[in-house]
C-alpha cells in the first residue's frame, strides 16, 4: 500500500471526534474562514478544530507562563495557544510571513490576547537560538517546514523546564513516514525526528493518531 494513502483514522471516526470537542467559538471559525478565503490551497496549513481544543487544555494544564510556537500561519493555533496561557503569560511567535501572520492579528485583538503575543517576523531557527539557554519553556508547539523540525526540536526540548511539554504536528506527513518509497528530505527529517524522540532519555513522549500525527513530549 502506499503510504500517502493511509488514514490515521477512518474518514467516518474523524468527523466524529471533530464533532465530539469542545467547538471553536465565533472567533476561531471566522478567523477559519478568513484564512480558507485569503490563502486558497494553503489555508490546509492551518491547524484542525480539535486540534486547538488540544492545543488550549495543554496550555492550561501545564500552567504555561512562556510558550514558544514555531509556525504561525495565520495565526489560529497562535490564538489558541494565547488563550491558555496563566496570567502574565507569553507567547514568542516565529514565522516568516508577515502577510500570513497578519490575518490573523484582528482575531488576535477581538479575543484580548494580542499583548500576549511576541510575534517574530525572521527564521526561527535564529529566533530559538538567540533565546536564553535556560530551562524556561513550559510549552512549545512546532508546526512549519518539516525540513527542519529536528533543528526546532533540539533548540527547545533542551530549554523546556521539567514537566514542560513540546508538541509536533504532522509528524505522519499523510501516512508517508511509514513508506520508505518517500525518499524526500522532508520525510527523511521526519523518520529520523520520530525515532529521537521515541529513544530520546530527556523526555516521556506520545504519538497521537490525531489528523496528521501529533507527539507530545514531557521533559523529565
Amino acid at each position: 500500500m502506499d503510504g500517502g494513502e493511509l488514514e490515521p483514522t477512518e474518514p467516518v471516526v474523524g468527523e466524529y471526534l471533530l464533532s465530539h470537542h469542545t467547538p471553536a467559538d465565533e472567533i476561531l471559525s471566522e478567523l477559519a474562514a478568513a484564512t480558507r478565503e485569503a490563502t486558497a490551497d494553503a489555508a490546509g496549513m492551518q491547524i484542525s478544530a480539535d486540534e486547538g481544543t488540544l492545543l488550549t487544555m495543554l496550555t492550561r494544564l501545564t500552567g504555561a507562563r512562556f510558550a514558544v510556537e514555531v509556525g504561525v500561519f495565520t495565526g489560529y493555533s497562535t490564538l489558541c495557544i494565547a488563550r491558555g496561557l496563566a496570567d502574565g503569560g507569553r507567547l514568542l511567535a516565529c514565522d516568516v510571513s508577515e502577510e500570513w501572520a497578519a490575518i490573523g492579528r484582528p482575531y488576535w485583538e477581538r479575543a484580548g490576547v494580542a499583548e500576549r503575543i511576541d510575534l517574530r517576523i525572521a527564521p526561527a531557527l535564529e529566533t530559538l537560538r538567540a533565546l536564553d539557554t535556560e530551562p524556561v519553556i513550559d510549552i512549545a508547539f512546532i508546526d512549519a517546514d518539516k525540513d527542519n523540525y529536528p533543528a526546532y526540536y533540539e533548540e527547545i526540548v533542551d530549554r523546556l523546564r521539567p514537566g514542560g511539554l513540546v508538541v509536533l504536528d504532522n509528524v505522519l506527513l499523510g501516512g508517508r513516514v511509514l513508506d520508505p518509497a518517500y525518499q524526500e528530505p522532508r520525510h527523511m527529517a521526519m523518520r529520523r525526528l520520530n525515532d529521537l524522540i521515541a529513544a530520546d532519555e530527556r523526555v516521556d513522549a506520545v504519538m497521537l493518531p490525531v489528523r496528521d500525527g501529533v507527539t507530545v513530549a514531557r521533559r523529565r
